[in-house]
């Protein structure tokens, strides 16, 4: 029924004139109830007429009337890769959603603009479509000349040149007769071919951090990372597609005097001293700060924007403090960041706010406070994107709680420096049994997190512990060795969520206790390479634990007791469940020589199972067989654009990863950390609708622009 119209009984009697309504009173009213009962029946007419007035708008018909437009439109279904968990709901929200998108973009169908705008409302990915044919180099007739089309290449276009294949690339090129949507081999340049560059990296802000000194070419020079590693800038998303930030348009930027990359909601923002200054921007320059040897004049800031560097006068002898805001890229919201969490505590918490202008500056103050009044249930929140230096150790008593965390949108960083001159420090977490520890949005460096004592359980969420204590310049492990969470017989149960680590240990009594719990889900494990132990114990085969990791990459070997659930997971290094009767690994990939539990559609073991059939079957002979195994075992190892982290990409799937990775999770999407971002959707739901919108005799295709 129309939710707008209300019904009204009397209506049709209050037409009627005011003799027979008294009359009609004298005698009990009879009429009013017979004219009740036919205006009951005429609300229900109305409202049928109402809801069929309805029906006729995508935005306003009832839920059985969403396919029968569809079908008017020659709508076809999408995948939905997600959404409230209620298929029946999905089916309902999704499908009247996107018929409404069709509705809208069929009135611009054939028109290049819809193809930006069909990224962006089917997958969610920023786009930039490019018609070839206006790339083409022609020879013009004298008559009528276009100078901006199919012109040679101009060495002295620096800029030009940056921009080659890229979605910005204007120079000519010659045509090349294979098509743009071929699954073999792509050609871009031709007459009919369209290309929709989309961007999967997102734009993450850090807000008023400070700079990490480069301590060894002197007091002036610094980096935009708080870990001191080259960091590429980016814009943010109100400025457009989220995209690197190049040295030649952030100098043309500051010679036009237009700043679009700096200032306050942009790029980057650099503040000194104390209080705190913003640099003007007409003191900024443009420079390749690659090896530290351009020198800025007085009274100029050299900034380089593809590494993330600033160079300050050396004759300024600079002894204040440098604070930075910019964007870096990533793949998903994971590891800790600026990013929208929801924070989740006990129910009577008691709560310590840490950072500038909160009751204490440093979290030792929080600790001292916290453990004088020792509440059953605590939480210490930074309040900013501060660097905290100091030693932490924290002791629980019995069934004691305590968080550390980030307030919602900051990504506080905390440097764990050696305090002691003859022992190793580290983050240290202790407590008796039933206690609970939980590190939430935070980012930690320089030394490991160590668990003791009999903890119940140990959760970790949304955090970074950087692998290797820290990174050199080029985003490599300044201490490969070195684990990131050491757990010495603590805690029972220990749980990673939509985080970072590096090595992780477990020593535990084998003898005196049980196993310990382990769980891990879309996270990343990295021991920097795949021959280090990423999940073990020192001095042991196996990690005296039970392990259920769910839709994680893990770089290195991984030595458990055993292996309680894998799902949707990739092992870039070898496995080994020293028990391997209770469990499975399911939809995962996993090197050759792994002792595991029972395996279901695992990789390589499908494509190498299909040879043996076939060779079974008879028609192959041997050498065939295992020429046909040595390639496909090496065509489904798994590949990244980058493998270290502090690069934007990292550990994103390449584009010419084997189909059986990146559709090879339990509902088609990629195996692996960012799983729940289901690309593999994504990609089939544009192209489908990129075939219904393509302008005629146009070939279509999508490129990956990052």
């Amino acid at each position: 029924m129309n939710t707008a119209h209300r019904p009204q009984p009397d209506r049709l009697y209050q037409l009627l004139p005011a003799l027979y309504r008294q009359r009609d009173a004298d005698q009990g009213y009879p009429l009013r109830a017979l004219l009740q009962v036919i205006g009951e029946q005429v609300d229900v007419l109305e409202a049928d007429i109402g809801q069929l007035y309805d029906n006729w708008f995508i935005e306003t018909c009832e839920d059985w009337v969403v396919p029968y437009i569809g079908d008017l439109l020659g709508y076809r279904a999408l995948h939905t890769g997600g959404g409230s968990g209620n298929p029946a709901l999905d089916s309902i929200l999704v499908a009247r959603r996107d018929v409404a998108h069709t509705v809208r973009s069929r009135r611009g169908k054939g028109t290049l603009a819809i193809l930006e705008t069909l990224a962006r409302d089917v997958a969610g990915w920023p786009a930039q479509a490019t018609e070839f044919f206006r790339l083409l180099a022609v020879t013009q007739a004298i008559n009528h000349l276009q100078l901006d089309r199919g012109r040679v290449v101009d060495l002295r276009d620096g800029d030009a040149l940056e921009r080659l294949g890229g979605p910005l690339d204007r120079l000519a090129h010659t045509v090349d007769v294979r098509r743009i949507a071929s699954s073999r081999s792509r050609g871009y340049h031709n007459i009919p071919s369209v290309g929709v560059f989309v961007w999967r990296l997102r734009s993450y802000p850090i807000t008023m951090a400070p700079a990490r000194r480069y301590g060894d070419a002197g007091p002036n020079l610094f980096h935009f990372s708080a870990l001191g590693n080259d960091t590429q800038l980016y814009t943010p998303h109100a400025l457009g597609v989220p995209q690197p930030v190049r040295r030649r348009p952030f100098e043309q930027s500051l010679l036009n005097g237009c700043f679009d990359f700096y200032g306050e909601d942009k790029s980057f923002q650099i503040w000194v001293g104390m209080p705190r200054q913003p640099v003007p921007p007409q003191q900024l320059v443009t420079a390749d700060l690659t090896d530290w040897n351009y020198r800025p004049q007085p009274g100029q800031v050299a900034v380089d924007p593809v590494l993330g560097r600033i160079a300050f006068p050396p004759e300024s002898g600079r002894r204040q403090p440098v604070w930075v805001s910019y964007h870096y890229g990533f793949p998903a919201p994971i590891g800790g960041g600026e990013y929208h969490r929801t924070p989740s505590q006990v129910a009577g918490s008691r709560l310590y706010r840490v950072g500038e202008g909160q009751p204490h500056a440093r979290i030792a103050d929080a600790l001292t406070l916290w453990h004088s009044e020792a509440p059953e249930h605590g939480v210490i929140e930074l309040t900013d994107s501060g660097v905290y230096v100091e030693p932490i150790h924290v002791e629980l008593a019995e069934n004691q709680t305590l968080q550390l965390r980030a307030a919602n949108g900051t990504r506080p960083v905390i440097r764990i420096l050696d305090w002691q001159t003859s022992l190793p420090d580290s983050l240290v977490i202790t407590g008796a049994p039933g206690s609970r520890f939980t590190l939430e949005g935070l980012l930690v460096t320089g030394r490991s997190m160590q668990i003791g004592g009999e903890m119940a359980a140990v959760t970790i969420r949304h955090s970074t512990l950087v692998a290797g204590g820290g990174l050199h310049c080029d985003c490599e492990p300044q201490r490969p060795d070195e684990p990131s969470l050491e757990l010495i017989n603590a805690p029972d149960c220990l749980t990673i969520e939509h985080s970072i680590l590096g090595i992780l240990q477990s020593s535990r009594d084998e003898v005196r206790l049980d196993p310990a719990t382990i769980r891990i889900s879309d996270s990343i494990i990295d021991a920097a390479s795949n021959e280090r132990i990423a999940i073990g114990a020192p001095q042991h085969l196996c990690a005296h634990a039970d392990l259920s990791i769910m839709r994680s990459t893990v770089f290195g070997r991984v030595q458990v007791h055993a292996i309680v659930l894998a799902e949707d997971t990739i092992f870039q290094g070898m496995v080994i469940a020293c028990r391997r009767q209770k469990g499975c690994v399911r939809f995962s990939y996993l090197p050759a020589g792994s002792r595991t539990p029972r395996r279901y559609r695992c990789q390589p073991d499908l494509v190498l199972q299909a040879i043996e059939d076939r060779y079974a079957a008879g028609g192959m002979p041997p050498q065939e067989r295992d020429a046909l195994l040595a390639r496909e075992r090496k065509r489904v190892i798994p590949l990244f654009n980058s493998v270290r982290y502090g690069t934007p990409a990292y550990c994103q799937l390449a584009a010419d990863c084997a189909p059986e990775i990146t559709q090879g999770a339990a509902d088609e999407a990629e195996m692996g950390v960012y799983h729940d971002l289901f690309q593999a959707q994504r990609l089939a739901n544009l192209r489908t609708r990129l075939d219904e919108h393509t302008p005629a005799g146009m070939d279509t295709g999508v490129i990956f622009a990052s």
